[in-house]
């Protein structure tokens, strides 16, 4: 079925500019990555590839995605001074671009990023009007935009354990929108991405972080 766009996203953001590709959604990816880490990252190596690693400093894409690692949003007047307020949180980065990843969406970024011993690699791609997917998360495919309440549950790759986590999501109401289910292998470790149209009550939450095969719960609200 063909990709559906709303007349929100052709419009774009409000926004700082000059792209709504360049700026607003690659401040979006970075606040993606933000929620995943559950919190402000100390390190970041960023690759841009593609358009991105030809452009990403003259349409200020470097401003922007370190902008969104810092956790504003995507009209922030603090963007312009991005690299300023990196330097006051103590936030180290650095960037590389690859202009020639024909497996890549033409706006792809890669973050490989740390926090309090934790590290995390995460992709997004940049699709245009502020939209954004993303793609990876720690090699498993993702598949999100943000734009909906997503959980994303890091398990152990047991039988019946998708039905069994929508029957949770089904006393709470939450009618699922999208599910992406990746895994390592047969029997190994798997990554749960499910997208939906409602939020999810803390006690659900809780109960799914419970659970003896599951190894990591990660909730993120719908953007406003």
């Amino acid at each position: 079925m063909a990709e559906r766009s709303s007349i929100f996203d052709m419009i774009g953001p409000v926004m700082i500019g000059p792209s709504s590709s360049h700026t607003a959604g690659v401040v979006r990816i970075a606040r993606a990555a933000v929620k995943i880490m559950g919190g402000i990252p100390e390190n970041a190596d960023i690759t841009f590839y593609n358009s991105f690693a030809r452009t990403y400093e003259g349409h200020g894409s470097d401003r922007a995605i370190i902008a969104g690692l810092l956790d504003f949003a995507t009209d922030d007047t603090r963007i312009k001074n991005a690299f300023e307020h990196a330097e006051k949180q103590a936030l180290i980065y650095a960037f590389k671009s690859i202009g020639n990843a024909s497996t890549h969406h033409p706006n792809t970024i890669r973050l490989m990023l740390s926090r309090l011993g934790v590290k995390r690699e995460i992709v997004g791609i940049s699709k245009g009007g502020g939209v954004i997917e993303i793609e990876e998360i720690d090699g498993f495919k993702a598949g999100f935009s943000g734009q909906l309440h997503t959980l994303i549950i890091m398990a152990e790759d047991r039988k019946g354990s998708i039905s069994f986590i929508a029957s949770v999501l089904s006393h709470d109401d939450c009618n699922i929108a999208t599910m992406t289910v990746s895994r390592m292998g047969k029997n190994d470790r798997a990554c749960l991405v499910i997208e939906m149209d409602s939020p999810l009550r803390p006690v659900s939450l809780n109960y799914l972080r419970e659970l003896s095969w599951v190894k990591e719960v990660t909730y993120l609200p719908a953007e406003q």
